[in-house]
């Protein structure tokens, strides 16, 4: 997992061949612009998901994991906060990998949370669980799934 201003995403362009290209549309699109919904790139590597909800309290928020794809996740209105606990802690499935998805869900409880500002961004590898969502009020946000190979 990382944490850190989308000022600062050139300091981790080189940890995967699309971070930049993903990085980029993340600083430079006005999503306000945006309808909600997925946004289809020439790569199929790389494609981008839009999403407006309700946060949740801390304990309603559902730990996931993903084998396929890294999420680099920032809020466009509100602040979201996201739990995290590494991988190999994970140790309570709720509902089975999904490949169609690429998702995996557990019912551990996270070990940390983190607060995302708009401006800000979390990325979060497959060994990273994470539990989005949670905040106060209407929320939106984009995430942009990327693949590990």
């Amino acid at each position: 997992m990382i944490l850190d201003s989308l000022e600062n995403s050139h300091q981790y362009e080189a940890l995967h061949p699309l971070f930049k290209r993903a990085f980029d549309f993340l600083k430079r699109t006005d999503f306000s612009q945006l309808r909600d919904g997925n946004i289809e790139t020439n790569d199929p590597r790389l494609f981008y998901s839009i999403s407006r909800f309700q946060g949740k309290l801390p304990q309603e928020a559902i730990l996931e994991t993903h084998r396929n794809y890294i999420d680099i996740q920032v809020p466009l209105i509100g602040v979201e906060s996201i739990g995290w606990k590494a991988g190999n802690d994970l140790m309570i499935i709720s509902k089975p990998y999904d490949t169609r998805k690429d998702i995996m869900f557990y019912h551990d409880s996270p070990t940390s949370y983190s607060k995302l500002l708009p401006g800000q961004f979390g990325l979060y590898f497959p060994e990273d669980g994470h539990a989005p969502g949670i905040g106060k009020g209407e929320i939106r946000k984009v995430i942009a799934k990327v693949a590990i190979d």
